[in-house]
């Protein structure tokens, strides 16, 4: 630049543009190994705690670059620094950025102190995951969360990225177009491959969209090979069973959810599941198979995806009551089924709370115990297996659907 520094101008005051490094991969050493957090290899470019260590404060604003280095810049408004449209003041501002590094800096020392397995048992975590995830250290977290590191067999992504497309390539290529069209996964292929080589390794899942909707996000955050041992990892700790061969998990979880509703909202389950007689599984697949990427914004999304990944399943249930609340209005006045559904699935951006933190505030607030619909979820999946395994054993058991009954306790 011959000497001379670019600026950005906020509220009067100059902040020294920096160009972006590449961050290292998270991957290729333990965490607990390192004797001290090494920030380079932890933050992505866009952060303040880098560009302070570089030599000046940075505000940097990150768009869709390549997916292995970006996310979104929608997709880190919950946690992003201030844009030239800020309105608070040069004061307000130095102490938000202040702010947010320290909570890199907070996130960095827990990456490099606190063994992936233990993550989700660490109420410190916890606590931190709540506070919120700085979106240049989010996808280390996400790692960490899923303890992807543990599932990681070196070589094998790309060994198996050189066997023959499998039988669902044709539907994975139109749902990429459909989902991400123009972004840098469905230009370069990341997303599809990603995806080929996960039903490779899996061959027993049955592919649906709600794989390249999951598998998108990640990519979003993540280079490509982390994403997909992310994506293995929260495959197999949270969602695989409901893209199995049988629908037993989203149908238990459905009907979970389906009394968890009644007992906190019982005219909006009496609207949508009586009335207008839509299967709480048509609900529930919608917003469950896709970790409900099609029903928020992404930076709502992304909260959601922060806490979802220490919390579990069981906040999945908190956030699909969360937006019945939030859409309830819309869709009590709705006359069709079908738009009852276009409302709870793709609910209008104005019935939401005013920030990603106030949708979060908002599901915890759900009346659910999550140790009972643990509890009932395990009790309900054994008790469909006992069925189907006497089926099996019967030679004279006819061929028949396998049905739910509910426990007479309720949630």
């Amino acid at each position: 630049m011959d000497g001379e520094k670019d600026t950005v101008q906020v509220q009067d005051t100059d902040f020294e543009l920096v160009k972006p490094t590449l961050p290292l991969s998270p991957f290729g050493g333990s965490f607990e190994s390192l004797p001290s957090p090494g920030l380079g290899s932890h933050l992505r470019a866009d952060s303040p705690a880098l560009s302070t260590l570089s030599g000046g404060s940075s505000l940097r604003h990150q768009g869709f670059g390549d997916a292995s280095t970006s996310a979104s810049a929608s997709a880190t408004a919950s946690t992003s620094t201030p844009s030239p449209r800020d309105t608070r003041s040069p004061k307000e501002t130095k102490e938000s950025v202040e702010a947010h590094r320290q909570r890199e800096l907070r996130w960095v020392s827990a990456i490099s102190s606190i063994p992936a397995s233990q993550a989700r048992k660490s109420k410190k975590v916890r606590k931190m995951v709540l506070d919120g995830v700085p979106a240049s250290v989010r996808y280390q977290v996400w790692a960490t969360l899923t303890d992807s590191k543990g599932k990681r067999m070196d070589g094998l992504y790309q060994k198996l990225a050189q066997r023959d497309k499998v039988a669902a390539w044709p539907e994975i290529e139109r749902d990429v177009r459909e989902g991400f069209d123009g972004m840098p996964m469905a230009r370069d292929g990341s997303l599809g491959k990603l995806l080929q080589v996960y039903l490779c390794m899996v061959p027993d899942i049955h592919y649906s969209r709600g794989l390249v909707m999951i598998a998108g996000q990640l990519l979003l955050q993540s280079p490509e090979e982390d994403a997909f041992w992310t994506f293995v990892s929260l495959m197999d700790t949270h969602l695989r069973p409901y893209f199995s061969n049988n629908s037993v998990q989203l149908e238990v979880d459905a009907t979970l959810f389906a009394r968890a509703l009644e007992n906190n909202d019982a005219a909006s389950a009496k609207k949508v599941f009586g009335d207008m007689d839509i299967p709480p599984v048509v609900v529930c697949k919608a917003w469950f198979t896709t970790v409900f990427a099609d029903a928020l914004p992404s930076e709502y999304l992304v909260r959601l995806w922060d806490v979802f990944l220490f919390e579990g399943v069981t906040f999945l249930f908190r956030a699909g009551l969360a937006l019945f609340s939030c859409a309830r209005r819309v869709f009590l006045q709705s006359t069709s089924p079908d738009a009852v559904l276009d409302a709870l699935c793709r609910p209008p951006p104005g019935v939401l709370p005013p920030s990603p933190d106030a949708f979060i505030e908002l599901a915890f607030s759900m009346k659910l115990k999550d140790d009972d619909i643990r509890k009932q979820r395990n009790k309900l999946e054994a008790q469909v297996k006992r069925r189907t395994a006497q089926t099996r054993a019967s030679p004279i058991s006819p061929a028949t659907p396998q049905t739910i009954s509910l426990p007479k306790n309720g949630i």
